[in-house]
Protein backbone atom coordinates (compact mmCIF):
# COMPACT_ATOMS: atom_id res chain seq x y z
CA UNK A 1 0.00 0.00 0.00
CA UNK A 2 2.88 2.61 0.50
CA UNK A 3 4.80 1.50 -2.69
CA UNK A 4 1.05 2.59 -4.50
CA UNK A 5 0.49 5.47 -2.58
CA UNK A 6 4.28 6.96 -2.96
CA UNK A 7 3.72 5.99 -6.77
CA UNK A 8 0.39 7.92 -6.99
CA UNK A 9 1.27 10.87 -5.34
CA UNK A 10 4.85 11.30 -7.58
CA UNK A 11 2.89 10.48 -10.30
CA UNK A 12 0.21 13.31 -9.68
CA UNK A 13 3.13 16.09 -9.01
CA UNK A 14 4.93 14.54 -12.38
CA UNK A 15 1.57 15.42 -14.10
CA UNK A 16 1.43 18.67 -12.82
CA UNK A 17 4.92 20.10 -13.05
CA UNK A 18 6.47 18.48 -15.57
CA UNK A 19 3.37 17.60 -17.90
CA UNK A 20 4.95 13.83 -17.99
CA UNK A 21 3.99 10.69 -16.07
CA UNK A 22 6.25 9.00 -13.77
CA UNK A 23 7.04 5.83 -15.58
CA UNK A 24 8.08 8.07 -18.49
CA UNK A 25 10.33 9.94 -16.64
CA UNK A 26 12.20 6.70 -14.86
CA UNK A 27 12.37 5.57 -18.28
CA UNK A 28 14.09 8.78 -19.18
CA UNK A 29 16.36 8.98 -16.12
CA UNK A 30 17.48 5.49 -17.29
CA UNK A 31 17.92 6.68 -21.04
CA UNK A 32 19.94 9.56 -20.10
CA UNK A 33 22.24 7.99 -18.28
CA UNK A 34 22.77 4.64 -20.67
CA UNK A 35 22.03 6.52 -23.97
CA UNK A 36 22.01 4.09 -26.76
CA UNK A 37 20.61 1.40 -24.57
CA UNK A 38 17.98 -1.03 -26.18
CA UNK A 39 14.59 -1.52 -25.36
CA UNK A 40 15.40 -5.10 -23.34
CA UNK A 41 18.28 -3.00 -21.02
CA UNK A 42 14.73 -0.62 -20.47
CA UNK A 43 12.24 -3.04 -19.90
CA UNK A 44 14.91 -4.94 -17.12
CA UNK A 45 15.83 -1.82 -15.22
CA UNK A 46 12.32 -1.01 -15.28
CA UNK A 47 10.94 -4.70 -14.44
CA UNK A 48 8.50 -4.38 -17.64
CA UNK A 49 7.31 -6.84 -20.15
CA UNK A 50 8.71 -6.08 -23.82
CA UNK A 51 4.91 -5.24 -24.77
CA UNK A 52 4.94 -2.34 -21.89
CA UNK A 53 8.32 -1.05 -22.88
CA UNK A 54 7.12 -0.91 -26.56
CA UNK A 55 4.02 0.77 -25.53
CA UNK A 56 6.38 3.15 -22.99
CA UNK A 57 9.11 3.86 -25.94
CA UNK A 58 6.09 5.02 -28.54
CA UNK A 59 4.51 7.21 -25.77
CA UNK A 60 7.94 9.16 -25.62
CA UNK A 61 8.90 8.90 -28.99
CA UNK A 62 5.45 10.64 -29.77
CA UNK A 63 6.14 13.41 -26.56
CA UNK A 64 9.20 14.14 -28.26
CA UNK A 65 11.32 12.67 -25.11
CA UNK A 66 13.53 10.28 -26.79
CA UNK A 67 14.28 8.91 -30.06
CA UNK A 68 14.76 5.44 -31.50
CA UNK A 69 17.67 3.90 -33.65
CA UNK A 70 18.65 1.38 -35.56
CA UNK A 71 21.44 -0.78 -33.84
CA UNK A 72 24.73 -0.51 -35.95
CA UNK A 73 25.39 -3.96 -34.26
CA UNK A 74 22.29 -5.41 -34.84
CA UNK A 75 19.69 -4.82 -37.61
CA UNK A 76 16.51 -6.19 -35.64
CA UNK A 77 17.58 -3.97 -32.57
CA UNK A 78 16.72 -0.44 -31.92
CA UNK A 79 18.72 1.71 -29.97
CA UNK A 80 17.12 4.69 -27.83
CA UNK A 81 18.47 8.10 -27.62
CA UNK A 82 16.91 11.16 -25.46
CA UNK A 83 16.40 13.89 -27.37
CA UNK A 84 17.29 17.20 -26.32
CA UNK A 85 13.55 17.87 -24.40
CA UNK A 86 14.08 14.79 -22.93
CA UNK A 87 17.66 15.56 -21.17
CA UNK A 88 15.95 19.09 -20.50
CA UNK A 89 12.57 17.23 -18.72
CA UNK A 90 15.48 14.84 -16.74
CA UNK A 91 17.03 18.26 -15.28
CA UNK A 92 13.31 19.50 -14.35
CA UNK A 93 13.07 16.55 -12.42
CA UNK A 94 16.09 16.95 -10.54
CA UNK A 95 14.84 19.74 -7.51
CA UNK A 96 11.39 17.67 -7.21
CA UNK A 97 13.81 14.37 -6.39
CA UNK A 98 15.77 16.63 -3.89
CA UNK A 99 12.21 17.79 -2.72
CA UNK A 100 10.83 14.06 -1.88
CA UNK A 101 14.39 12.92 -0.45
CA UNK A 102 14.50 16.07 1.76
CA UNK A 103 10.86 15.03 3.04
CA UNK A 104 12.10 11.76 3.65
CA UNK A 105 14.85 13.09 5.88
CA UNK A 106 13.47 15.53 7.82
CA UNK A 107 11.59 12.68 9.24
CA UNK A 108 14.15 10.31 9.62
CA UNK A 109 17.40 9.95 10.91
CA UNK A 110 20.22 9.07 7.85
CA UNK A 111 20.74 5.66 9.81
CA UNK A 112 16.98 5.00 9.79
CA UNK A 113 16.98 5.72 5.91
CA UNK A 114 20.06 3.73 6.00
CA UNK A 115 18.05 0.86 6.91
CA UNK A 116 15.27 1.15 4.92
CA UNK A 117 17.28 1.41 1.56
CA UNK A 118 19.06 -2.03 2.92
CA UNK A 119 15.50 -3.41 3.73
CA UNK A 120 14.65 -2.45 0.23
CA UNK A 121 17.85 -3.28 -1.73
CA UNK A 122 17.48 -7.05 0.00
CA UNK A 123 14.14 -7.01 -1.47
CA UNK A 124 14.98 -6.24 -4.61
CA UNK A 125 18.07 -8.56 -4.77
CA UNK A 126 16.21 -11.36 -3.60
CA UNK A 127 13.31 -11.85 -4.85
Amino acid sequence: MAQRKLFHHVDKVCEEQLQAPVTQLAALMFVCKQAGCQQKDLAQALALNKSAVTTLVRRMEKNSLLERRSSDQDGRASQLFPTPEGVAKVMELGPYIDQLNQGFAEHFSAEELNTVLKFLNFIIKRF
